[in-house]
């Protein structure tokens, strides 16, 4: 259904835009007021020099290492469909790439290549570039694409996050030849999403190797909620769904205890879901045994003995 709030491409009637452009309006409206891009222009995305593209993998980092396996498993899962996998910067640059032989050709004329600058503002509405804009799973098919160069193409694309809970980038599977109906876009959706939470997993080991890593809770997007606590059991890293979990931005400074003797967090304070979920996965792990999940969490018997009765209250409480 359309309403006089969305923004209409200039390029095609109302009756040719597809009801799966919903979701996308935001960056049609960006394109169109923001950018003052020129849907019908015949523009492919700008493509950084050697040097340029290699100062942006030094930038990357850790990221860019950690993501090199799950690429090339990720790409052995899709080049039966003909699809390529890219990794960008938060720029939309395209840090690199997986494609077999049959499609380099394609990908090197369609700027599916290291070094292509995806960024929104630019290239409009594409998987990478939207993706980056709105910091969420992204998928843009044939002509939900903004120009109408691109119409052939289908991009989807989900955040890629890094050690410290920041959006590092984007991991795209792209195709110049996808199906009319984008029947595999959820199936590559749910490919992308493992593997962006791999990357993130590969990058938190690495960066707090020796450290005890907790998982709080199930995962429901791009990041696995995991903190690293050190020997005390303070809390010294903490991926972004932990950080989202406990209140804390991706600037904030991490160094809190995650259980303690003495203080008690009210049962609306964002800490108190990070506690209630180590707790159970501790006991869990124990399998019961409140010493030995005391132990794992760095806290008296006592202590967590009572944590368990005050958990046990505020269910009660909330119940109807």
């Amino acid at each position: 259904m359309l309403d006089g709030s969305r923004p209409v491409h200039p390029a095609f009637p109302i009756a040719r835009i597809p009801a799966v452009q919903t979701g996308l309006d935001a960056s049609w409206r960006r394109c169109q007021h923001d950018y003052g891009l020129d849907p019908s222009a015949p523009t492919l995305p700008d493509v950084l020099s050697g040097a340029e593209l290699r100062q942006a993998c030094q930038r990357a980092g850790r990221v860019l290492y950690s993501a090199g396996p799950e690429l090339e498993r990720l790409y052995a899962a899709l080049a039966p469909v003909s699809y390529t996998v890219m990794l960008s910067d938060m720029d939309g640059v395209v840090l690199t790439h997986q494609a077999g032989p049959a499609i380099r050709r394609g990908c090197r004329r369609w700027h599916f290549w290291p070094g292509a600058v995806w960024a929104e503002r630019h290239a409009g509405t594409n998987g990478i570039g939207t993706c980056l804009a709105e910091q969420r799973s992204i998928s843009v098919h044939r002509n939900q694409h903004w120009r109408s160069g691109l119409h052939g193409l289908a991009g989807v694309a989900t955040p890629v996050y890094d050690a410290y809970g920041r959006m590092a980038g984007a991991l795209n599977a792209s195709s110049f030849h996808p199906t009319p109906d984008g029947a595999l876009g959820v199936l590559i959706a749910s490919a992308l999403l493992q593997s962006a939470r791999q990357i993130e997993l590969n990058c938190f080991m690495d960066q707090y190797r020796g450290h005890a890593i907790m998982l709080l809770g199930d995962t429901a997007g791009a990041s696995v909620p995991l903190v690293a606590l050190d020997r005390n059991r303070h809390i010294v890293g903490a991926t972004h769904a932990a950080r989202m979990q406990m209140g804390l931005s991706p600037t904030d400074d991490i160094n809190v205890c995650l259980l303690d003797d003495t203080a008690t967090p009210a049962p609306d304070a964002p800490l108190r879901e990070a506690q209630t979920v180590a707790i159970h996965t501790a006991l869990a792990s124990a399998r019961g045994k409140v010493a030995v999940a005391a132990r794992m969490l760095g806290v008296s018997r006592s202590t967590l003995h009572r944590r368990i009765r005050n958990i046990a209250q505020t269910q009660a409480t909330a119940r109807p």
